[in-house]
């Protein structure tokens, strides 16, 4: 009766071990829980930074005020009949 007791105990140890530490146990868990949580959070920055580019787009389709402002910002761009005035600060080089 003892060996048997005493199998059973190192069974249970032994299952005991490997559902705390061995592969797919316990620890694997919260660590895969922590990455899955870092990963969503990285989902909603992509999703909300993609929502505005759609915006965005959708702009540049439908009207050509988008057009004109980006063309104005980043290109320099000036209509005609417009007087383009660039104001230089003379303390800095």
């Amino acid at each position: 009766m003892r060996v048997f007791a005493l199998t059973l105990t190192l069974l249970f140890i032994l299952f005991q071990y490997s559902l705390w530490f061995g592969k797919n146990g316990v620890s694997d868990l919260h660590r895969i829980s922590e990455e899955i949580g870092t990963q969503q959070s990285v989902n909603a920055n992509l999703q909300k930074r993609n929502k505005e580019m759609y915006a965005e787009i959708d702009d540049l389709r439908q009207g050509s005020d988008s057009i004109e402002e980006r063309a104005r910002h980043e290109l320099g761009m000036v209509k005609e009949g417009e007087t383009f005035y660039r104001v230089i600060n003379e303390d800095h080089p």
